[in-house]
């Protein structure tokens, strides 16, 4: 004799159909496997992408800066970095100022990979645009920043 669940599967079927934050990690993934794909030929990820563009500014910001403009923690950071750093396109350096600031810039390699990927990224970006049109995807990115 098998007992009752805990929690109905009519239940289950009502997260699955209307749970916002598993929509928004479906959908985010979705993304992420497609610009990772268009980007592979660089071997940089829709992240590492993401990150390096984080780091094109005039004035080499710090990590906490960086780590807040991508909602994630400095240690998620720190790690995110290792691979970029080794490959010679992102350099960490002591702030001159303050030595117990960290800062973060591209490296004129990663400048160029940088450069290399935008039309890349555009490409694609234009390919998502055209699936949510305009007027969906105006609504969708000011929905976003709104939960952001």
């Amino acid at each position: 004799m098998s007992k009752s669940p805990l929690t109905p599967y009519s239940t289950t079927l009502l997260v699955r159909d209307t749970c916002l934050c598993l929509h928004v990690q479906r959908a985010a993934r979705a993304l992420a496997r497609q610009f990772d794909d268009a980007l592979r030929p660089l071997d940089i990820t829709n992240g590492q992408f993401s990150l390096m563009m984080s780091l094109n500014r005039p004035v080499p910001p710090s990590i906490s800066a960086v780590a807040s403009l991508l909602a994630m923690d400095r240690t998620t950071l720190t790690a995110a970095l290792k691979p970029l750093e080794r490959r010679g396109l992102v350099e960490v350096f002591v702030d001159a100022d303050d030595r117990r600031l960290r800062r973060l810039r591209l490296t004129p390699h990663g400048e160029r990979l940088l450069a290399e990927a935008l039309p890349i990224w555009k490409q694609t970006h234009e390919g998502v645009d055209a699936l949510l049109g305009e007027t969906s995807l105006a609504r969708l990115r000011a929905d976003l920043l709104s939960l952001a």
